[in-house]
């Protein structure tokens, strides 16, 4: 699965990266904001390949991706999206009150994830060596790694200052500034002296601010607005000293005065709150968490007890509000869905639930719970059954979280602490939800979904090629409607087999309504003309292509992206080139020409389909070092010149020059080898035999 370009291809379907002025996501999701929320095609999102499902919540819109959800976010930030600095329009909805807590908080907390996960399995690391006598708590090592662990809660009030910044659209330097003012050493030791501490006049409460939540949130909301108005104030020729020094001079006094005071009270009542539910109904909590959790992560609510459980962690050193819950929900759901994959006769079912139900058990729920179990429905009931009953025992045991990772086995070191007990109860917690829901998933059964018949075995392989062909080559800088060309799509169907016709058409019509395709989109129309039906094969013949190049031969396993040294585009090989001049390995016809010139697609007159892709990544260059006249649909001759091309420019901008020489259409062939004297001397000159393609019984040789 290619997704780089489903990152494109959601931000196109998102109304484009203008549209887009908030991107952040999550371990499984990416969580979108938008200028104007109509321009959103949701039901083209959820049929994208590779999309789990898409969510409405919390103010957010929510595409769920699985594991691989950064490679996205990451293609998705390079293309500059959620940094468009737009305000939404009027008819943006901004949801009740209740949906606005959830969106901040989980704004808030979402870049903060990796830093307190880290610190938490360092604890969860120390403990362990800890009880097995390797270290000892009295050892340097043992405090230079706790003081590593400790720092992300310590200045906790720093990180979650950059979130909020983010979420409340000011100055992120300027908020993590003041959230290092509420901790500062000075402050710590004008407490320890206590007397009377005064601002110009004013009585101030010193607190200590360290593993805070509330304080920085409310502060950086106020930030917000003093920005906003030192804008206004500040006159244009000395606003770029003036408008810091308001903000500052206002905020941060502010926060020591009344903000930040007032945060500590809501701090110390809602882990008063908290506290004694505990103590008066210890399963309570867990229960609720263990059988709910799943309805809270559909409804985009699960942030709501992450600053209690933070606020635990960084005050007691553990948490029992979000931790034993989560560890028997989570256990359940995979048990649950590794149910259906052993029940289902469905093979495609199977796969995906074998798949997602493992990942669960580690503790990503997402895949699970949109792929399989929330559609399937009855199982979903049963791992919130099973949830809850663990739960019951997690909070009847006062099973605690020592550290913040999604709980599941994979995170198990978390429940591992001073109480040696604790990690026992954890296990069984984790036995009672396996045992309970795999019970109830295969009592109250499912409804099996029909598989789809097979198609002939020749076809489905046929379309399988053409599928991957297509997704591998916009993975290249190659968009759908050009990854068609390249294929001699133009006659030929997008892979209606693997996609799924309605998710062929939802891909041809998102290309096509990209901006300024021109080309592309031509042979998007050309190619989803045809996008359902049946493939007719092509007389192939025997042939040797010759070398487009000179230079050194290399595997196509060399090639520094899985798209080709995977094979998914075809067989071939690649050259490391020493001149930079490509010229035709066969006579026939240009089936493709990207604008950046990197990328050649030809016909050969005996049926072989030819990509030859210069260097890796270079589509990001736009043409720039490339010279070519080429046209799609020109004649070319062997030895013919396409393009010219900068070695020297194109290596110092930083892209490998490696360049894959494909026959895309390789399955067609009985082989396509390398020429025995080009592997053994590693070498080949321009015009140079290069690859042998053997044509099947029966067909005729060139």
């Amino acid at each position: 699965m290619n997704y780089k370009q489903l990152g494109h291809d959601i931000i196109a379907l998102c109304g484009g990266k203008a549209n887009i002025i908030r991107l952040t996501h999550c371990a499984t999701r990416l969580r979108l904001e938008f200028s104007d929320r109509s321009q959103v095609q949701d039901k083209a999102i959820e049929q994208l390949p590779g999309v789990i499902g898409v969510v409405e919540s919390g103010g957010q819109f929510q595409i769920v991706i699985g594991n691989q959800v950064q490679q996205t976010y990451r293609t998705m930030l390079d293309a500059g999206s959620g940094t468009a600095g737009a305000k939404p329009v009027a008819s943006a909805s901004k949801g009740g009150v209740f949906s606005q807590i959830i969106s901040v908080i989980s704004t808030t907390f979402t870049p903060v994830i990796p830093a307190i996960t880290g610190a938490g399995m360092i604890k969860a690391l120390l403990a362990i060596l800890k009880l097995s006598g390797l270290i000892t708590a009295a050892s340097t090592t043992y405090q230079l790694l706790d003081t590593i662990a400790d720092a992300a809660f310590f200045f906790l009030p720093v990180l979650l200052a950059y979130g909020a910044a983010i979420k409340f659209s000011c100055n992120p330097i300027l908020a993590m500034t003041i959230a290092g003012a509420l901790l500062h050493p000075n402050l710590a030791q004008m407490l320890a002296k206590g007397g009377e501490i005064t601002f110009i006049g004013i009585d101030v409460r010193l607190a200590d601010y360290a593993g805070s939540v509330l304080p920085i949130i409310f502060t950086v909301w106020i930030m917000s607005w003093v920005e906003r108005f030192a804008e206004r104030v500040s006159p244009s020729m000395i606003t770029f000293f003036t408008k810091p020094m308001i903000v500052l001079l206002v905020t941060a006094p502010l926060a020591l005065v009344a903000i930040g005071p007032f945060g500590i009270l809501l701090n110390d009542l809602v882990a008063t709150g908290a506290a004694a539910i505990d103590g008066r109904a210890s399963w309570l909590i867990p229960m609720l968490m263990g059988g709910l959790q799943p309805f809270l992560v559909i409804t985009g609510t699960a942030w709501a007890m992450t600053p209690i459980a933070t606020m635990q962690l960084s005050r007691q050193g553990f948490e029992t509000i979000n931790g034993p819950g989560m560890l028997a929900s989570n256990i359940a759901q995979g048990a649950a869905t590794l149910c259906v994959a052993l029940k289902t006769k469905n093979k495609d079912l199977k796969q995906l639930a074998s798949s997602a139900g493992f990942t669960a058990l580690l503790g990503i729920t997402e895949p699970s719970l949109y792929g399989v179990t929330l559609k399937l429905k009855r199982p979903l009931i049963a791992a919130m059954i099973g949830g809850g009953c663990a739960g019951i025992y997690a909070g009847l045991s006062g099973v605690v979280r020592y550290a913040f990772v999604s709980p599941g086995l994979a995170a198990l070191p978390a429940f591992i602490g001073e109480n040696p007990m604790n990690i026992v109860h954890a296990l069984i917690t984790c036995l009672i939800a396996i045992v309970v829901t795999f019970a109830l998933t295969w009592v109250l059964g499912f409804d099996d979904p029909q598989p789809v018949a097979d198609a002939p075995q020749q076809d489905a392989a046929e379309t399988a090629r053409q599928g991957e062909a297509t997704r591998a080559a916009q993975a290249a800088g190659v968009t759908a409607a050009q990854a068609a060309g390249v294929n001699g799509l133009a006659s030929q169907p997008v892979n209606a087999s693997v996609m799924g016709t309605v998710q062929a058409r939802a891909t041809c019509a998102s290309v096509q309504s990209l901006p300024d395709s021109g080309e592309v989109a031509t042979l998007a129309t050309a190619s989803c003309s045809s996008a359902v039906q049946t493939p007719q094969a092509n007389a192939l013949r025997s042939e040797t292509l010759l070398s487009p190049l000179s230079g050194r031969v290399l595997p196509l396993s060399a090639v520094p992206d899985d798209v080709f040294s995977l094979g998914l585009l075809g067989q071939g090989v690649a050259i490391e080139p020493d001149r930079g001049v490509l010229v035709s390995p066969v006579a026939g016809e240009v089936m493709t020409f990207l604008p950046s010139k990197h990328a050649v697609g030809i016909k050969s007159d005996g049926g072989a389909e030819v990509l030859i892709h210069i260097g890796i990544d270079t589509v990001n260059l736009n043409g720039e070092h490339f010279t070519s006249s080429l046209q799609v649909g020109d004649r070319v001759s062997v030895g013919e010149v396409l393009v010219t091309f900068d070695i020297a420019a194109i290596a110092a901008a930083g892209y490998p020059l490696i360049t894959p020489v494909l026959v895309v259409n390789s399955e067609d062939y009985q082989s396509v080898t390398a020429v025995t004297a080009v592997t053994a001397s590693g070498q080949v000159e321009t015009g140079a035999a290069l690859l042998a393609l053997s044509a099947r019984s029966g067909e005729k040789t060139a």
